[in-house]
């Protein structure tokens, strides 16, 4: 049945620039040097366990996982993340379609986070025009190159642009390789809508240093992006392209479950995402565990700390509470004790623990003889 569809195109986009923004990175932003202030001691001695499991880990050149929520990114705790990349305390982070975008626009203009119930009243929310136009167009231009999502955006940040495909170069991409005809032919109707040029398309980015997206590339460190669609505001722009969105999400999918097939002996930290980081560690785990018993081994010496600021009451050490006990409906913390291996939960703010975390593991560097 042919339903009828909402007219993306009849949007009137505003520019970035005329919007009011809460966080301004220059002047939220956590510096790896600032210290933790609301932690007590049992938290700082779970964090104390953490940063040994992900030094042991180092040493055993086992996956290192770092998922988070936007709130991370919005936080302005990008100093950090790229100070633990830098020091190889991380190897893969992931976050949703939110962190993506709030890392892109403080690399871009240095603010985020906009006003949700004023912007919906005033049918402003989401309708800006530089984050969906060029979002969605790193994201076609990625599909089209073979690259993920987050790995998309974060080539976009360090590189200061892309590179548009001219017309005879998509065509042949067409007609000679069946396994790239789809994203030329998105990529080719996108550049002919917007009517772009061909050559590289220079944007800067002029606060690219507050980017974890672009430290992860530049280090070569998988970043994946994981989407919901509808979810994000880049959905309202009609750069928008599904095929694309689809194409980028699923490669940094299967690049997250290569990642946790090489988490025995290695450290998972979820750090305040109650959905996608634990829908996709689950999924991924049952993939990769079924590699693993097939050629005869398993992943069963993990380590999973999981980090938010809702409290809860059970000690997660001894299993999943019953269905009467309130905590049973902390979905992140069921589905991550459903997981093997050992789960910590810590009740604790995202830069809280991060900072410590990032002190706990300079300390332990600096011990080394």
């Amino acid at each position: 049945m042919p339903y009828s569809q909402f007219d993306r195109h009849k949007i009137k986009m505003k520019p970035l620039s005329m919007r009011e923004n809460k966080v301004l990175i220059e002047r939220d932003r956590i510096l790896p040097s600032e210290e933790a202030k609301g932690l007590n001691a049992n938290q700082i001695k779970q964090i104390k366990e953490t940063a040994e499991r992900i030094k042991k880990a180092k040493e055993n050149n086992r996956s290192i996982f770092l998922a988070h929520g936007a709130h991370t990114i919005k936080n302005g705790l990008a100093p950090v993340l790229n100070k633990l990349m830098a020091n190889g305390w991380i190897s893969h982070l992931a976050t949703n379609g939110a962190g993506i975008i709030h890392d892109w626009e403080f690399a871009f203009q240095g603010e985020s986070s906009e006003d949700v119930r004023g912007n919906v009243k005033r049918g402003e929310f989401g309708n800006w025009e530089e984050t969906g136009f060029y979002i969605n167009l790193a994201i076609n231009v990625g599909a089209f190159e073979g690259k993920g999502y987050g790995e998309s955006v974060g080539a976009f940040i360090e590189n200061e642009g892309l590179t548009i495909p001219g017309d005879e170069d998509l065509v042949k991409r067409i007609t000679d390789n069946p396994e790239t005809a789809g994203s030329a032919a998105d990529l080719l109707a996108i550049i002919k809508r917007f009517e772009l040029a061909p050559g590289f398309l220079k944007v800067q980015h002029p606060f690219k240093k507050y980017s974890a997206q672009r430290t992860a590339y530049s280090l070569k460190i998988p970043y994946t992006g994981h989407p919901m669609f509808g979810h994000d505001i880049i959905y309202n722009h009609p750069m928008n392209t599904g095929s694309a969105i689809g194409r980028t999400a699923e490669r940094d999918f299967l690049t997250f479950a290569e990642g946790i097939s090489r988490l025995d002996g290695g450290v998972y930290l979820s750090v305040g995402s109650a959905v996608m980081s634990p829908m996709v560690f689950e999924k991924s785990l049952s993939m990769a565990q079924n590699l693993a018993l097939q050629e005869g081994r398993s992943i069963d010496n993990h380590f999973i700390q999981v980090v938010d600021i809702q409290e809860s009451h059970w000690d997660w050490t001894k299993g999943e509470p019953p269905e009467n006990n309130p905590d049973y409906y902390l979905r992140y913390n069921k589905s991550f004790n459903r997981m093997g291996g050992a789960m910590r939960y810590l009740c604790a703010d995202n830069r809280d623990f991060l900072l410590r975390l990032c002190l706990e593991l300079q300390r332990s560097t600096s011990l080394k003889p």
